[in-house]
């Protein structure tokens, strides 16, 4: 006799929907005592470094991990960890270079910065794009994912078995999620999203992002240990020997022609990717921000880089587990890549029997979803708060009246945002959810990245010279793919380096590069206004010349001796595992160094100073464990 019906217990159900009332019961009590719109914005700058470190790792970590990443590993393989492992260079850069002039500053938004530096153009500009980011290119997509990767799980058993027959029969069929439902998500996510995010502003936001943290590592780290301990895989090894027989997915860099995830493509645009998400992304910044201390608040950063680190093994790495476990067991059957994080629970994890375990699951992928959703309702509301309300309708806005703003704002997000979801995005459709987010962000970023970098190095850029840079990114990156299609691509030299078509890895760096000359020759062109000509690095008092010119100087290095360790694998002149190992070292003694000199001025001084205790200590250990992650695995 066919299965039918639901695999799911009541067990599941009590956990899943227990967890979805606690989240915001949680969130409700954490947030019910905001008086002064810096509690409500920034939880009052009094959060420690553990909820720095929960909120960002669960803001950043949502569903284009657990379920887009695993998707794209499941389709592309290993190379995808490019955006875990480099993003720790993007970490550091945040906790060294821009937090320290933000909260130096004591500026509640990110555009505020840009004012200052620049003008209110610039302000305008970056609040637009971040708010277009946040609710258009990210909200509806996690509704989206999260709706739909839960429905999977209550699709009928006798349509799987259909599925599976028809596909037997060499008639290739998809499995189909009921739309009735899908929609049902997506307002049920939105209810408890809204509902805890309006009463009690970030600072329930941050212990809820705390615990959703929690339960999404739990969900992640069973679904890979039973994914690893099934009969098809027997553990990494196998996965690793059926993969050398296979589709050949393990390999960490891909070909600089290739279409989705050039080598080229991840070791350039990428960073650019990089030092916009970790540096200058209001969603990500605003957790640091409300640190009780600078020193909370890089301590924070670091312990969440070193969590980051698992989900190339915990998520893409049981996407290419998955591909071969579904090759074995549903021959024939179109999966798509999304579709395989709900599809292992079906198949892998709820045969083990264990009651509860899927719901648990399940809570924790609702839980990735739901800390980040909170997290953008939060910084676009406190962007256009800010941005709009108090700088251009109501400059005298009192505390009370600000909340009242952010309430009325974030209400109103979540609805929009959860309506145009159900109205734009297809549950059944193939199109894989992580790069659909990384491309169309990738359009609108490189700009507003040099805007910052470029305005805290250099003393001579000028207000029209940032707002150049921030419109000239946006401009080239929607100009520069089409245009090299009919130009370049056509050539055989760079058809044969770049591919015929340029991925949007290249494009952003191109872009980059282009909005860089831009504020550059605008600035030469203009005017600059001294008082805010000081608000650089060295005006701030963040570094000095000289330790800015010797930090220069340590980056110039290290790309170097990365290059030609990269040159020295290219020729086969040097292994993988050897140049890691030599690039690793590298980036912990450059870290290590400014630690020791801490050591040695304290002791010098009569100070007592703890190199363990030392910040800089475990950054050098984090970007030393990224480095050694950068060896290609075959």
């Amino acid at each position: 006799m066919e299965n039918t019906g639901t695999f799911l217990t009541t067990l599941d159900f009590v956990v899943f929907f227990g967890s979805l009332l606690g989240v915001m019961a949680l969130g409700l009590w954490a947030g019910r005592n905001e008086s002064t719109s810096q509690d409500y914005f920034l939880a009052g700058r009094n959060v420690r470094w553990w909820g720095v470190a929960g909120s960002i790792f669960g803001s950043n970590i949502s569903a284009n991990h657990m379920v887009g990443m695993m998707g794209v590993g499941f389709t592309l393989g290993f190379a995808e960890s490019h955006f875990e492992i480099t993003a720790i260079a993007g970490l550091l850069l945040l906790c060294y270079c821009f937090l320290p002039v933000y909260r130096k500053l004591n500026i509640y938004t990110l555009s505020d910065y840009l004012s200052r530096r620049y003008d209110d153009k610039s302000r305008v500009a970056y609040s637009v794009i971040m708010v277009l980011i946040i609710t258009m290119v990210m909200m509806l997509p996690a509704f989206y994912i999260g709706s739909r990767s839960v429905n999977f799980l209550l699709v009928d058993q006798a349509h799987i078995n259909e599925v599976l027959k028809a596909s037997a029969g060499g008639e290739a069929q998809t499995i189909q999620i009921d739309k009735a439902y899908y929609i049902l998500g997506v307002l049920i996510m939105a209810l408890v999203t809204g509902v805890y995010t309006i009463v009690g502003g970030l600072k329930a936001v941050i212990v809820t992002d705390v615990l959703q943290s929690i339960l999404m590592l739990a969900g992640a780290l069973i679904v890979a240990w039973f994914t690893f301990n099934s009969v098809e895989i027997g553990g990494w090894d196998g996965m690793r020997a059926l993969d050398a027989k296979g589709k050949d997915l393990m390999h960490l860099y891909l070909p600089s022609d290739h279409p989705d995830r050039p080598w080229t493509g991840m070791l350039s645009g990428l960073m650019v990717l990089h030092f916009y998400y970790w540096g200058a992304n209001q969603f990500i910044v605003q957790r640091a921000l409300a640190a009780k201390s600078d020193k909370e608040a890089r301590v924070g950063i670091i312990t969440a880089g070193f969590v980051k680190l698992l989900i190339p093994f915990i998520s893409i790495g049981t996407g290419i587990a998955a591909y071969y476990v579904f090759a074995e067991r549903m021959p024939g059957v179109a999966v798509d890549g999304d579709t395989a994080f709900p599809l292992l629970l079906r198949e892998v994890v709820a045969p083990a029997g264990i009651a509860g375990l899927v719901g648990l699951v399940a809570a924790g992928l609702i839980g990735a979803i739901l800390s980040s959703v909170d997290s953008m309702l939060n910084s676009a509301a406190t962007l256009i708060t800010f941005d709009f309300y108090k700088r251009f309708v109501n400059p005298e806005a009192t505390d009370k009246q600000l909340i009242r703003m952010g309430r009325m704002l974030i209400g109103v997000m979540v609805v929009g945002c959860a309506l145009l979801t159900i109205a734009v995005f297809d549950p059944n459709t193939k199109q894989l959810f992580f790069t659909y987010v990384a491309s169309h962000q990738s359009k609108l970023v490189g700009g507003v990245v040099v805007a910052f970098a470029v305005g805290m190095l250099w003393k001579g850029a000028t207000a029209a010279g940032g707002f150049a840079s921030i419109i000239t990114g946006v401009v080239v990156s929607y100009a520069v793919v089409p245009l090299y299609g009919v130009t370049l691509g056509k050539t055989e030299f760079f058809s044969g380096m770049f591919g015929a078509n340029l991925n949007f890895f290249h494009g952003v760096f191109v872009a980059a590069i282009c909005a860089t000359l831009a504020n550059v020759i605008v600035s030469k062109m203009t005017q600059a206004d001294e008082q805010k000509s000081s608000l650089t690095f060295v005006g701030l008092g963040i570094f000095t010349k000289a330790s800015l010119r010797a930090l220069i100087t340590k980056v110039t290095l290290s790309l170097l001796v990365y290059a030609l360790l990269g040159f020295l694998m290219w020729r086969e002149i040097a292994s993988p595992l050897v140049a890691a190992l030599v690039a690793s070292a590298w980036t912990w003694s450059m870290f290590i160094d400014t630690a020791l000199k801490t050591l040695l001025s304290a002791a010098a001084k009569g100070r007592a100073h703890s190199l363990i205790r030392d910040d800089k200590f475990w950054s050098g250990l984090l970007a030393e464990i990224g480095r050694a992650s950068c060896r290609e695995r075959v």
